[in-house]
């Protein structure tokens, strides 16, 4: 059949005719929309079509809010900087490859005959290696690592120290039972290789492998003390105003007590609850500044705002009677003719690197 399209009479542009399947008399009754002449069918067409593209409008509103959130306008300026990438952090002991090294020696050091598959857990590679003795034979009381480095690619080398308990090699007994003595724990160092896959959201790695069996390695060496900024201690005066106030803060700290009275004014500060000890005395205190540990500096409290850091020694007795030495560093400020605690330091201050009093001079040209 043919479909015949045509102007309405309303329409003065020249004839269409197009080849469909309807009837000329159908198009005559046809409304009139735009000045053609529509079937209801085409209608029906046009009416999808916009329904189509309504959902095309609500669809992509919510992409084009995200896209809008993402994008990121450059400044007036110019061009944004880059991003700045973190650099990843070493974990600290007791966490991430630390702590997996810690295992690892721990099951390790008391390894025996057919601990091949317990093993395997931390190294696949010792399945292959011959374990001598009962297991159990020698136990680690305590292990705590002490270097920890990240090597790149994955590859992490942890050194941790272990008391190790085993039998002593001597051929001694103890008792009527003949059984080995056991020798005194020391302290131990084990070296270990790790792999690292895959990293959390902060960056960590989560999965490890040691690389081979731990290396026992000599201690580490003993680093210099630094030289501190206070003075020779000496031991702590009654007369010593700076020593009754610590005393007194130190008692309430440590035996109970309110510390209120002796903060200055804004300082918050916590005792230790309970209290580990029933009373406390000062032995010995040194002072940083100049002249802060003459033979007067002590016997009264300078001009109010006056700060003063002292290092303190003291003995706290504990229940049972015992006396346990301690080291304190403390800021003191003065006011109101008295002194009063303004922190409890995290460490003692150390000493100024001297600053050189030449400047080398430039060589004449």
């Amino acid at each position: 059949m043919s479909r015949r399209w045509r102007r309405s009479e309303r329409a003065v542009d020249p004839e269409w005719v197009e080849e469909g399947v309807v009837g000329e008399a159908e198009w005559d009754a046809s409304p009139v929309v735009g000045g053609w002449s529509m079937t209801s069918g085409a209608a029906a067409n046009r009416a999808a079509l916009a329904r189509w593209a309504a959902w095309a409008v609500i669809v992509a509103g919510p992409l084009l809010g995200v896209g809008a959130l993402l994008t990121v306008p450059a400044s007036a300026g110019g061009a944004l900087p880059p991003a700045t990438v973190q650099p990843s952090v070493p974990a600290p002991a007791g966490t991430g490859p630390a702590g997996f090294a810690e295992l690892f020696v721990t099951q390790y050091v008391s390894a025996g005959e057919g601990d091949q598959a317990a093993l395997a857990a931390f190294w696949p590679g010792a399945r292959s290696v011959n374990f001598e003795g009962a297991p159990g034979r020698r136990q680690v009381t305590q292990i705590a690592t002490v270097r920890t480095i990240a090597l790149g690619g994955g590859l992490w080398s942890v050194t941790v120290g272990a008391r190790v308990i085993e039998p002593d090699a001597r051929p001694t007994t103890t008792g009527a039972t003949g059984t080995p003595a056991a020798a005194g724990p020391g302290v131990r160092y084990f070296q270990v290789a790790l792999a690292s896959s895959g990293e959390s959201a902060a960056g960590v790695p989560f999965g490890y492998s040691a690389l081979a069996a731990p290396a026992e390695v000599a201690a580490p060496g003993q680093a210099a003390a630094p030289q501190l900024e206070y003075g020779v201690m000496k031991s702590a005066a009654a007369s010593d105003v700076r020593v009754q106030t610590v005393g007194q803060f130190l008692t309430a700290y440590l035996a109970g007590g309110d510390l209120t009275r002796f903060l200055t004014p804004g300082v918050q500060m916590t005792g230790i609850t309970p209290a580990p000890y029933t009373a406390v005395a000062v032995d010995q205190i040194a002072a940083a500044g100049v002249g802060a540990d003459a033979d007067t500096a002590g016997s009264r409290v300078p001009d109010d705002g006056t700060r003063q850091d002292v290092l303190v020694t003291v003995r706290a007795t504990g229940g049972d009677g015992t006396r346990t030495p301690l080291s304190y560093a403390l800021s003191l400020t003065a006011r109101a003719g008295r002194w009063e605690i303004t922190a409890l330091n995290a460490a003692p201050v150390p000493a100024l690197a001297p600053v050189p009093t030449t400047v080398p001079s430039s060589s004449a040209r």
